[in-house]
């Protein structure tokens, strides 16, 4: 079961200056309060560059009062460059969920959590814009998570992009969110193969 129903989600999203991990995290915490009416809080951290350097943005969704704003260890981790993977993996739970860009980032082969790949960055050159990598992973979030609901997060896709590009950024969204779906799709119809074995 990979859904997050938790009364409360800590996440972390992680990748270099440019990608738009901040925006990422924003219509996530926005999509949150305002679409499924639930508390969120969101910070963010920069490296010393801001195009190319680290970054990061902790989002939090609860069903009560936020007292404490920073993720001490994800219960998400979406990771959109090998930097900001090798920086937060340590923080994982045995439970965790990780989200990648698998053009991005390479994992460790003991690496051994529950982990969920799609080439956002390839989808998004695809398209024809390669900075939409960002939306195109906040779709693939939705489906994987269930963190924030599908409504939600799209009504905030379209006020949070700038003018003129709602509807190349909703086909971002979009995209992401089917191959989720599938994927998911996927994993069940293997783990049903594997249960008719038995």
């Amino acid at each position: 079961m990979t859904t997050i129903q938790a009364h409360r989600t800590e996440i972390t999203f992680t990748g270099f200056g440019g990608q738009g991990i901040v925006l990422l995290g924003k219509i996530v915490g926005e999509g949150a309060a305002l679409g499924d009416h639930r508390q969120s809080t969101l910070t963010q951290s920069y490296g010393p560059e801001a195009r190319g350097g680290a970054c990061s943005a902790q989002v939090i969704i609860a069903d009560q009062v936020i007292h404490y704003p920073y993720v001490r260890r994800p219960d998400i981790l979406v990771c959109m460059s090998q930097g900001g993977f090798d920086r937060f993996a340590p923080d994982l739970k045995p439970d965790s969920l990780l989200l990648i860009d698998q053009g991005l980032v390479k994992l460790p082969r003991a690496f051994d959590h529950p982990v969920f790949a799609v080439p956002a960055t390839q989808i998004a050159e695809e398209l024809g814009r390669k900075m939409m990598a960002n939306i195109v992973m906040l779709g693939f979030f939705t489906a994987v998570t269930g963190a924030v609901s599908e409504p939600a997060v799209r009504s905030t896709v379209e006020h949070s992009v700038p003018k003129g590009t709602e509807p190349m950024n909703l086909n971002a969204f979009t995209k992401g969110f089917d191959h989720g779906k599938a994927l998911l799709k996927g994993r069940e119809k293997k783990a049903a193969g594997r249960k008719g074995a038995l």
